[in-house]
C-alpha cells in the first residue's frame, strides 16, 4: 500500500484532467452534430479494468465501463502491444450498455509495462439496423438493431485494420460521419494515453500501480464514511412504464435497497420480465443507473471510480428487464429502463434520507428523424430541443432543459441557429412551457414548447414516454410534473395519428412538442413567494396556480407579492388542507 494521501489525490484530479482533455479533443475533431451535444464519454481505468476516472460525459456511459475493459482484456489477455486499439458494442458478449455506443479502448504503457486503459464511448450516428439513426422501435430482438461488434481488435500496434474499418463503414448510412467520428474517437484515446503515460512515468518505478490502487482505496473509505450515519434497513421502491413498445402493459422496475454498515445492497427481484420492445437493461447499463442514482442521492462530490462502486452490490435478475437475455433488443435502455432504475432507487433511499431525496425526472417525449438532404446524403436529427425537465432537491429547482436523468446534466444542446443550419427544419418556438412544473417548495424543471418545421419527407422513430400520463413524482409533499403531449402536422392539415412507440415515413410537417416537467420537493406553500412572484412574471407559472397552488398572492399588476393576503390564504390552507376549496371572503 502506498502511504502518500497527497499523491493519491493529485493523480486523482490528473486523470480526472485526462478525462476532460480527451472530452475536449472530441468535441473539437468529431463530425458528427450528435457529439456537439456531448453524446460521448471519456474513462479511464487500471489495467485490471477498474475504473479510475470518469470525470467526462455521461454517467450511463462510463459507470459500467468496466465491462467493457474487462471484456477486452478475457478476449485478448495479456497479447497487447503498444499503440493497439479496441473497439466493441455488444451488451451480451463485449460489456456494452446497447449497439449504438461504440467503444474505443486503447492499452497505456509505461517503460513496457501495461498500467491502464483510455476509453472513449459514444453514440454512432447509424450502425445500419431497421430504423435510420439506430432506435428502430419496431425491434423484436437485437438483430433488429445494427451490427454488433465483439470485442475487435481495430489498430494492430500503431496500424489501422482496414478490413474492420471498411465493415464498420458498410454498416452505416452515413459513412462520411462515422469515418470522421472514428477517427475523432481514436484521437482522444491517443491524448489520453499519451497524458495517462507522461503522469505514471513520473512515479517511481514499480509503484505506478499501486498508486491507482490507493485511488481505489481512498475512494471505498470516503464512500463508507457517507452511508455511515445512514439509518439501516430494507427501503424499497419502484417505478412504471405503461407500454412495452408494441401496447399497453404494466412494466414495473422494483427494488430493495439494504443500507448496513458493510454497504448497499441493490436488489431487483420482482421486476418485470423481459419484453418484447427495446427497452431492455444490459448488466452494465443496470450497474451505471445503479451507481448514477446512488452518488448523486448521496453526495456528488465523492471520487466517480471503482473505489467508491466497491460497497455497492447489485442483484439484476437474469431474464428480467434489468438483464435481458438475449436475443432481446435494448437500444432504447440508456433512457429507458436507465430512468425507472434511478427513479426506482431514488425512491427507496428517499425513505432512508428523506432531506436528501431527488424528485423525479419528466421522462423523455421524442423523435429522430431521418432523411435526405439536397445532395442525397442522410441526415438524422433529434429534436432535443423538446428535452424534459429535472426534478428538484432540496434547495435547488429543477432545471428547464439539461438532457434526461441518465446524462444528468452533461447534456450540451445546440443552439436554434446550428439546427436550421444543419437540418431542413425551421425552428417557431423554443422556450419554458407554462404550469409544467411539478410544484414544491423547491419546484420541477418547467418543461418546454418546441415547435418546428421540418422540410422533407422523412422517416421518423417514436419514443412517447412521457407524453400519455406517466408524470415525474414529487416527493416530500411536492407535486408531480406535468407529463407532455407532441403532435405532427402536415401544413394546414389534420394531426397524424402516431404511436407511443414505432417507425412511420411521413410527408413535411409540422412537429409540437410540449415537454414533460419535473417533479416538486417539499410542500409547495413553504416556497418563498418571491420566488413565485418571479416564476409568474417570466411566464412559467401562470397566477391563478400561484394562488391555488403555492398559496401565493399577487397585485393585480402582477409586479408584487401581497403579503396579507398570502399570509391570510396560507394560514387557512394549513388550517382546512391544501386541497380545500377557498371560500371568496379568503381569495
Amino acid at each position: 500500500m502506498i502511504d502518500d494521501p497527497i499523491g493519491i489525490s493529485i493523480l486523482q484530479k490528473r486523470l480526472d484532467q485526462f478525462a476532460r482533455h480527451m472530452g475536449w479533443v472530441m468535441m473539437r475533431t468529431a463530425r458528427s452534430p450528435i457529439f456537439q451535444s456531448h453524446d460521448f464519454s471519456c474513462f479511464i481505468c487500471d489495467a485490471n479494468g477498474n475504473l479510475v476516472s470518469q470525470a467526462d460525459g455521461f454517467p450511463i456511459h462510463t459507470g459500467g465501463g468496466g465491462f467493457a475493459v474487462k471484456a477486452v482484456i478475457d478476449k485478448f489477455g495479456h497479447e497487447f502491444a503498444d499503440g493497439d486499439v479496441f473497439i466493441l458494442n455488444d451488451p451480451y458478449e463485449a460489456g456494452g450498455n446497447h449497439l449504438p455506443d461504440y467503444t474505443i479502448i486503447r492499452p497505456v504503457f509505461v517503460r513496457g509495462e501495461l498500467l491502464a486503459f483510455c476509453c472513449n464511448r459514444a453514440h454512432q450516428s447509424d450502425i445500419g439496423g431497421g430504423a435510420a439513426g439506430t432506435y428502430n422501435s419496431a425491434s423484436t430482438e437485437i438483430f433488429h438493431e445494427g451490427i454488433r461488434l465483439p470485442v475487435l481488435r481495430l489498430i494492430d500496434a500503431g496500424k489501422m485494420r482496414r478490413d474492420v474499418w471498411q465493415l464498420l463503414l458498410l454498416n452505416c448510412r452515413c459513412p462520411d460521419i462515422l469515418d470522421g467520428d472514428l477517427r475523432a474517437m481514436i484521437g482522444s484515446t491517443e491524448i489520453g494515453a499519451m497524458r495517462v503515460g507522461e503522469a505514471l512515468s513520473l512515479l517511481r518505478q514499480g509503484t505506478a500501480r499501486d498508486y491507482l490502487d490507493g485511488i481505489l482505496d481512498h475512494a471505498e473509505r470516503l464512500f463508507r464514511d457517507e452511508i455511515a450515519d445512514l439509518p439501516s434497513g430494507v427501503y424499497e421502491g419502484e417505478d412504471e412504464s405503461d407500454n412495452d413498445c408494441f401496447g399497453r402493459a404494466d412494466i414495473r422496475v422494483r427494488v430493495h435497497v439494504t443500507v448496513s454498515k458493510n454497504g448497499l445492497y441493490v436488489d431487483f427481484t420482482g421486476s418485470s420480465p423481459q419484453i418484447a420492445g427495446f427497452k431492455n437493461s444490459s448488466i452494465a447499463n443496470t450497474y451505471s443507473s445503479v451507481y448514477l442514482a446512488i452518488i448523486a442521492f448521496l453526495a456528488p462530490d465523492l471520487p466517480k471510480n471503482q473505489g467508491t462502486y466497491r460497497p455497492i452490490t447489485v442483484h439484476a435478475p437474469e431474464g428480467t428487464i434489468v438483464n435481458a437475455r438475449p436475443p432481446a433488443p435494448m437500444t432504447m435502455n440508456t433512457i429507458f429502463p436507465a430512468t425507472n432504475i434511478v427513479h426506482a432507487c431514488w425512491r427507496a433511499l428517499a425513505a432512508c434520507d428523506p432531506t436528501r431525496a431527488c424528485a423525479g425526472w419528466g421522462k423523455l417525449l421524442h423523435c429522430v428523424t431521418s432523411g435526405c438532404r439536397s445532395g442525397g446524403e442522410t441526415f438524422v436529427l433529434y429534436h432535443a430541443l423538446g428535452m424534459p425537465s429535472s426534478g428538484a432537491v432540496r434547495g435547488r429547482d429543477g432545471f428547464p432543459n439539461m438532457g434526461i436523468i441518465p446524462t444528468l446534466c452533461g447534456t450540451r444542446l445546440l443552439t436554434v441557429e446550428a439546427y436550421e443550419q444543419l437540418y431542413p427544419i425551421t425552428v417557431h418556438r423554443y422556450e419554458m412551457r407554462c404550469d409544467g412544473e411539478g410544484a414544491g417548495e423547491f419546484r420541477g424543471g418547467s418543461g418546454l414548447d418546441y415547435v418546428a418545421d421540418v422540410e422533407v419527407e422523412a422517416e421518423y422513430s417514436f419514443r412517447g414516454e412521457g407524453g400519455y400520463g406517466l408524470a415525474a413524482f414529487g416527493i416530500n409533499g411536492g407535486f408531480a410534473g406535468q407529463s407532455g403531449f407532441m403532435t405532427l402536422a402536415p401544413p394546414n392539415g389534420v394531426c397524424f395519428d402516431i404511436p407511443q412507440y414505432g417507425v412511420c415515413r411521413l410527408p413535411p410537417l409540422r412537429i409540437t412538442i410540449a415537454s414533460p416537467g419535473g417533479g416538486g420537493f417539499g410542500d409547495p406553500r413553504r416556497r418563498n413567494p418571491d420566488a413565485v412572484l418571479r416564476d409568474v412574471r417570466d411566464g412559467i407559472v401562470n397566477p391563478a396556480r400561484a394562488r391555488d397552488i403555492y398559496s401565493v398572492v399577487l397585485t393585480p399588476d402582477l409586479l408584487h407579492v401581497d403579503t396579507t393576503a398570502t399570509s391570510i390564504l396560507r394560514s387557512y390552507k394549513t388550517k382546512v388542507g391544501a386541497g380545500s376549496r377557498v371560500p371568496e371572503d379568503v381569495q
